[in-house]
């Protein structure tokens, strides 16, 4: 996966938003840290999102059993706003997709195409948890 200072899967992210109202893309670690992001959002806003969405997947995770049981895998949270919504989706093992829309959206049409993106990109999204090196600070 690219580290947390190259975008070089942003213009993959930029295929999500053709579909019309859809506004910004993310790509995040499940610790919150941002690994790509669309070009019509800038770094520090799209770092902050990254940080605020990684504990709204959490959240989410943890009220599986309210669907069930306790071990019933998450796979996407959506979120409703007076304005529009936003998409979340598991991308791969500690990776999560993170779309922006208008209220108008076509929600069928943009999950679709946050699927593709997953499918297409593979491997590159799964993001392992940072591992502590063991050095001294």
């Amino acid at each position: 996966m690219t580290g947390p200072t190259n975008n070089a899967l942003g213009w993959m992210l930029d295929e999500v938003l053709k579909v019309p109202e859809a506004r910004h893309a993310i790509l995040l670690s499940a610790d919150g840290m941002l690994r790509a992001y669309s070009k019509d959002i800038d770094r520090d806003d799209a770092e902050r999102l990254a940080a605020g969405l990684s504990g709204v997947q959490s959240i989410s995770r943890s009220t599986a059993e309210f669907c069930g049981t306790p071990h019933t895998p998450w796979r996407q949270t959506l979120i409703e706003f007076a304005d529009g919504y936003v998409f979340l989706v598991a991308a791969g093992e500690g990776a999560y997709l993170a779309v922006s829309t208008g209220e108008d959206v076509d929600m069928e049409a943009v999950t679709y195409r946050m699927h593709k993106l997953v499918d297409r990109l593979g491997k590159e999204l799964t993001s392992p948890a940072r591992q502590d090196t063991g050095s001294p600070a």
